[in-house]
């Protein structure tokens, strides 16, 4: 289905023939694609399987593994909580959370004789919707904050018995990577706000995101794991082979998406499907509302899309595993947010916010042209153990180029 809306029919099939490839040649196992313009369908299109090894085709019902594109999820129902009062961004974490009160910060030295200074202000609640609170994660392997991390046991995932709750203690007690503010950092914020929205709601996380946005929203796939009911379709996982570059199945890994899990990660937990995430960005695309239901409030909305950042991410970035290009890019709350197009290398409109998750999957929101875009697939970047930037294959701008150049009126 394509076509219309400002659209070239020839050039989107050329988009399709050009991920195709990624297919044919086996990189990826399967993908899907959704292209929104004015609240309605302009391209719709999938190549490949959810599960290669069975000959299981991508269909509209796939389970995508979402990773991070829990984020802005996380965030909106966090923003619903702010529209009703509970906090305000500027309130200091510690007032719920009291192990954040007095925590210190990174100076010098080595993991066995690390020197600490207190944080200059709290890690404030807009710290954590904006990545810049200094929290960090053990994945990322790209400083000695990072290895403290690990040594507590957070490096892929969480010590056995840990709590949301206890999560966020634990955290509080290492050192932050920097002092509140002064640098944008990947990490554990979106976890931590996860848990604020338990406290505000009086909630579970899961219970709190089903009944302010997947639930309104119609989302009925969104969920934090699947179930048996859905659990034939959940796309298989796959990782890089590092010689190759080809897709190898990962079902350790993978599977760990057919149990419910120890944590509700607001940083990176959930599932999806292409139709349902599809609704979250038109919810975005429509200034909070879709279909009649609104979640947020327009002025809410132009709050989160907007750049907080005093520069872009490339002058305030502490490196690492990212799913934002560096250049000509902001952050807003919960989302990347393009500035300046041009330096960011994209044809892309300024005020476009957007978000990706560790498997490959990405979606943007384009408020100039009306248009979203949603791609699922599952490609885990991994070097031996860790996570590594999601750009081994350039699939995220490869879409971008090939999405705006069939976009002729």
């Amino acid at each position: 289905m394509s076509g219309g809306l400002g659209f070239d029919r020839a050039r989107l099939d050329r988009l399709d023939r050009h991920f195709a490839r990624y297919v044919e040649d086996g990189r990826l196992a399967g993908w899907q694609l959704a292209i929104t313009r004015r609240g309605a369908t302009a391209h719709l299109s999938s190549c490949g399987f959810r599960d290669r090894e069975a000959g299981s085709p991508v269909a509209d019902d796939t389970l995508w593994r979402v990773y991070s594109m829990t984020k802005p999820i996380a965030s909106v129902a966090a923003m619903t909580l702010w529209e009703e009062g509970a906090f305000a961004l500027t309130d200091p974490v510690s007032r719920w959370i009291p192990s954040f009160a007095d925590v210190r910060v990174y100076h010098r030295g080595s993991v066995d004789d690390v020197v600490t200074v207190p944080a200059i202000e709290p890690v404030r609640v807009w710290h954590l919707l904006t990545h810049t609170s200094g929290l960090t994660a053990g994945f990322l392997r790209t400083s000695v904050v990072d290895a403290l991390y690990r040594r507590a046991g957070y490096d892929m995932g969480s010590p056995e018995g840990t709590t949301l709750a206890s999560l966020c203690d634990d955290l509080a007690r290492l050192p932050l990577l920097f002092q509140p503010g002064t640098a944008w950092g990947y990490g554990a914020s979106t976890d931590v706000l996860g848990r604020l929205v338990e406290i505000w709601s009086g909630q579970s996380l899961d219970a709190a995101i089903a009944d302010r946005v997947t639930r309104p929203l119609g989302m009925a796939d969104t969920v934090w794991h699947a179930d048996d009911a859905r659990a034939n379709r959940l796309a298989a996982l796959y990782v890089p082979d590092p010689v190759t570059g080809l897709a190898v199945r990962a079902d350790a890994i993978g599977d760990r998406a057919l149990s419910p899990p120890a944590v509700l990660s607001a940083g990176g937990g959930m599932l999806s499907t292409l139709p349902d995430y599809v609704r979250f960005t038109r919810m975005l695309a429509g200034g909070g509302e879709l279909d009649g239901v609104r979640v947020l409030a327009p002025r809410t909305l132009r709050l989160m899309t907007a750049n907080h950042l005093a520069a872009d991410l490339r002058a305030l970035s502490t490196g690492g595993f990212t799913n934002a290009v560096f250049d000509g890019v902001g952050f807003g709350l919960g989302f990347a947010v393009v500035v300046d197009p041009v330096k960011a290398r994209t044809a892309t409109s300024p005020g476009e916010h957007h978000w990706g998750g560790a498997a490959g999957t990405v979606f943007w929101v384009d408020p100039v042209e009306e248009l979203t875009v949603v791609f699922m697939t599952q490609l885990l970047h991994l070097a031996g153990s860790h996570l590594v930037p999601s750009e081994a294959h350039p699939i995220r701008a490869r879409l971008r180029q090939l999405v705006y150049s069939a976009l002729v009126a």
